[in-house]
């Protein structure tokens, strides 16, 4: 084992973790979890059995990251947010089969009480604030916020808000990294690094 599981943490058998992660006090991760090298699982995080972590993740206290979600690299996960799995449950219905995949792609951060809706897919360094509802897929370099989620601004990857329109045509400099980012119509591209 060359991660560090406090005792009371529970792991299951074939639960793959790697090198140098951090799994914290009452945390549960199911057997078939694929957990990647230093990443951080705080107080209380479940970790469901079809559930993929990249490296470097940070998931906070009180998560539980279930089946069908699948974390890219250098995503962060705020206290208490939430994933779902089956988009209209009911507790007397069984509706296994119908889990939908929610994909976060590199580097998003995702805000303390948020809520995923499962299904949807969160660009690389999209930014979503805290309390806020994804029910639709959030492009890259967004900041979403509200209920419905709505996109109002653009993120660096630094973590930063960009002095830019939602749309339009432009161009604009981070003012901490020096990269370069590009905006024609609605999409955001990082065009220097």
């Amino acid at each position: 084992m060359n991660y560090f599981k406090h005792e009371t943490a529970i792991v299951d058998e074939g639960a793959v973790i790697g090198d140098d992660s951090r799994v914290w006090h009452w945390a549960h991760i199911c057997g078939g979890a694929k957990i990647g090298r230093k990443v951080s699982l705080g107080q209380n995080v479940f970790i469901g059995n079809k559930v993929t972590i990249g490296d470097n993740c940070k998931i906070q206290n009180n998560v539980s990251v279930y089946d069908n979600v699948y974390l890219e690299e250098g995503v962060f996960c705020g206290p208490s947010m939430v994933f779902t799995n089956v988009y209209n449950p009911r507790s007397l219905i069984e509706r296994k089969d119908q889990y939908k995949d929610t994909f976060v792609k590199k580097g998003a951060t995702l805000g303390a009480n948020c809520t995923i809706v499962c299904g949807t897919t969160i660009g690389e360094y999209a930014f979503v604030g805290a309390g806020a509802v994804v029910n639709r897929d959030v492009k890259p370099f967004s900041l979403v916020v509200g209920v419905p989620a709505k996109q109002i601004g653009w993120m660096s990857k630094y973590g930063e808000q960009l002095d830019l329109p939602i749309s339009g045509k432009m161009s604009v400099t981070c003012p901490h990294t020096s990269d370069v980012y590009k905006l024609e119509g609605e999409s955001l591209t990082l065009i220097e690094d």
